[in-house]
């Protein structure tokens, strides 16, 4: 197994040998586990470490941090601690525990126990794989339930029968896995979720752990295929009551998905977009408002999140109808400049017309960078007042600028004192 570690950055495999001097110091047998593990295997890049133990995984965490002089939050109610070393790498630390869960889509109950409980409560083999580090044994692969085997197969594997039962977020984390590493989930785990999903398992689900797991989702590179791939298996009226996955809600997440390309590609440097939200804006685009209204509200979106759901929502039919005519800049300022870069994006995938995205191409790489020569205090010098006029006087100046040929600051000066003298 060794032969997965030499890939690793030098001062990662630094920072196992560490983990492995102090678990041998203070007995405790140690392993990498999870995703980690799995990663290792399939020759992807993974860097956050994630350990476990059978002794006192905070008291390893501690150790560790003063050794590398990291980081350390301590999380006493789980036995768990992360520690970020001082070149960024994240290493969770887990005491080893068992879980039962004492009634179905609640969050289980933990006790501390061996690997093997620690193994057989996660969600699929893929991720109950281990690696000992301590004692010494040639860093060998523990796996109890073949998951090295569906590895290699491209499996997605449950471990038990009530495994959907007992958490049904786990049916979206199989979706997720079977479309990140082009996996197929088995015949008899297939079965399970239909049995899940026939169950109304969702239903008994807390919205923030669906939120959580759907954000999850909409975060992967190119969400679009496990989008369709939940509509297959799940059904996303089940998630989302009255959601459908349309074919035009398709081409609209295929255009979204262009269009943050094409952004991409010519705003290498301005800010990054939430393209999550602007997937999830797809997949509610068209929902009614009351469905929306309760949706938002059980799922506790932030207020800034909120804010640009329905700002879409509620000004893209008015946006469409002035966007696609020919507009002087400063009209197309005054449209698009109170909006988020997400929602204008999504105008522009939302409508396949030539003047819109021409308007909305023109605002991304001209008119919003336009830039006053004067300032507040010039206009103090002038005997303005400061207050509200300031902001009034600078943006009739800007919209002036959009429109006509003003470019230096002496142009500038000329037309805020014509409008000081009207």
């Amino acid at each position: 197994m060794s032969k997965y570690l030499k890939d690793l950055p030098y001062s990662l495999l630094k920072i196992i040998e560490i983990i492995k001097g102090i678990a041998s110091h203070l007995g405790y047998p140690t392993y990498l586990v999870g995703g980690f593990v799995r990663d290792l295997i399939l020759k992807r890049e993974n860097l956050d470490l994630d350990i476990t133990t059978e002794g006192d995984g905070i008291r390893l965490a501690e150790e560790l941090a003063l050794k590398i002089e990291g980081k350390i939050t301590r999380h006493l109610k789980f036995g768990t601690a992360t520690v970020i070393s001082p070149d960024g790498f994240k290493i969770d630390i887990a005491t080893a525990r068992k879980e039962f869960y004492p009634k179905p889509a609640v969050l289980p109950k933990v006790e501390f126990g061996s690997i093997k409980d620690d193994l057989a409560r996660r969600d699929f083999t893929i991720n109950a794989l281990a690696v000992r580090i301590y004692p010494d044994g040639e860093d060998e692969l523990i796996d109890f339930f073949s998951g090295y085997q569906d590895i290699l197969k491209k499996k997605i594997r449950v471990l038990h029968n009530k495994s959907f039962i007992d958490d049904p977020t786990r049916i979206l984390r199989a979706i997720r896995f079977e479309q990140r590493f082009d996996f197929h989930i088995e015949k008899d785990t297939l079965k399970l979720i239909k049995e899940a999903v026939s169950m109304k398992m969702f239903e008994k689900l807390s919205p923030h752990r669906l939120k959580d797991e759907l954000i999850l989702i909409l975060k992967e590179n190119n969400p679009i295929k496990y989008i369709v791939r939940i509509e297959e298996l799940v059904g996303w009226k089940n998630l989302i009551p009255k959601l459908k996955l349309s074919k035009r809600k398709i081409d609209f997440l295929n255009s979204t998905k262009k269009t943050v390309d094409w952004y991409n590609q010519n705003f290498p440097h301005k800010r990054q977009l939430d393209v999550w939200l602007m997937y999830l804006i797809c997949l509610l685009d068209g929902l009614d408002k009351e469905v929306l209204s309760c949706l938002l509200d059980k799922f506790s979106f932030s207020r800034g999140q909120i804010k640009r759901i329905l700002s879409f929502i509620n000004n893209k039919k008015v946006l469409k109808y002035k966007l696609k005519n020919k507009l002087k800049p400063s009209k197309v300022y005054q449209l698009l400049e109170p909006l988020s870069y997400e929602v204008i994006l999504l105008i522009m995938a939302k409508f396949k017309n030539y003047r819109i995205k021409k308007n909305i191409e023109d605002f991304l790489k001209i008119y919003n960078n336009v830039r006053l020569n004067i300032t507040g205090d010039d206009l103090k010098k002038l005997g303005i007042e400061a207050g509200p006029r300031y902001q009034y006087v600078l943006n009739k100046l800007l919209l002036e600028k959009l429109d006509r040929d003003i470019k230096t600051k002496k142009q500038e000066w000329e037309f805020v004192k014509r409008m000081i003298k009207q």
